[in-house]
């Protein structure tokens, strides 16, 4: 379907529309199909309720502080939904239109991530380990200070972005919710279980995306790819403070613990790179310009590049004290 003819990336969203209407009940759950956060928390209703709270509170003391607070940082990052939304909603070319598949998609996506923080935040206030007054400056700082993700309106670089970026969201979920098993605390495995699978599911639509605009624009979607990676994808919540702390600083201490524990490291990073260049299948695309092609170049062989420096990179030792852990 490729075209030698030059399109806008507005026509090539506008020919998407139909791939999106037809794909929609794949690429979300229903409501009535969907988990919510109430099937995973003590039901507030049932006499039993204190004994299930001061259950889910003992199993939370077994989780290490690195790994508490891991999921804490993961909570805000997933609170932070507003930005995320807004984001969407700025990028040039998307048609907002109710009925419109790229309206529906944005709003779909939006109210199964909305689940995330909801379900997450209530277990952090039941765990009775968490101080949730500092817990909620940091979330208001972090929507107040929004982003900057390198992608600016550019619907190709965004879908790099969510390619990337939801990819990096499920594994940290997922390993968290393994250590919190090997912690002794199946309740919080089975959520993070939950959640990691929602992101799992939406990286492959946000890469169904990016395989689609290859049919379509070959040559500009390569000089994206190549754009964004070499600006480096970094995480939503990279401006992450606590309350009297430079912006971002917060943001290095919670990358440092997930380092430690193997949540999210930067053989991560290079891993997720090395599956999408396979995934959009890059060594073979064809009808590039000269300049997609040395783009794709510099995209075969970032990879192993990447791994050298990983390889050099220590384990951070130093442990900080977040004002989030009483």
């Amino acid at each position: 379907m490729q075209t030698s003819i030059s399109i806008t990336r507005g026509e090539v969203l506008q020919q998407m529309e139909g791939y999106l209407k037809e794909n929609m009940s794949t690429f979300l759950k229903s409501v009535e199909e969907s988990w919510q956060p109430a099937d995973f928390l003590p039901d507030s209703r049932n006499d039993t309720f204190f004994d299930e709270v001061k259950e889910l509170r003992e199993k939370a003391g077994s989780l290490s502080y690195d790994l508490l607070a891991v999921l804490i940082g993961d909570t805000i990052t997933e609170e932070a939904l507003p930005n995320y939304e807004a984001w969407f909603h700025e990028l040039d070319n998307i048609n907002r239109d109710r009925n419109n598949g790229w309206a529906e998609w944005i709003r779909g996506w939006t109210a199964e991530e909305n689940r995330h923080g909801d379900l997450l935040n209530r277990y952090l206030y039941l765990s009775g380990r968490v101080n949730m007054r500092e817990f909620e400056v940091s979330t208001q700082y972090l929507i107040n200070d929004a982003f900057d993700l390198g992608t600016a309106n550019d619907p190709y670089r965004a879908f790099i972005y969510t390619s990337y970026q939801e990819q990096a969201t499920n594994i940290s979920h997922r390993r968290v919710g393994q250590l919190a098993r090997t912690a002794g605390d199946d309740q919080l495995s089975k959520i993070c279980g939950m959640i990691a699978g929602d992101e799992n599911r939406h990286a492959r639509v946000y890469k169904s995306f990016v395989t689609e605009i290859f049919k379509y624009d070959a040559s500009e979607m390569m000089l994206a790819f190549e754009d964004m990676m070499r600006k480096k994808i970094v995480m939503p919540a990279h401006y992450m403070r606590e309350m009297g702390v430079d912006m971002g600083k917060t943001f290095g201490h919670f990358t440092d613990a997930a380092q430690r524990l193997g949540v999210y490291t930067s053989a991560d990073y290079t891993d997720i790179l090395d599956s999408l260049i396979k995934d959009w299948d890059i060594e073979h695309i064809g009808g590039l310009t000269a300049e997609a092609e040395k783009a794709r170049d510099y995209l075969m062989a970032l990879p192993n590049r990447l791994r050298r420096v990983s390889d050099r990179m220590p384990v951070p030792k130093l442990e900080y004290k977040f004002k989030w852990i009483s």
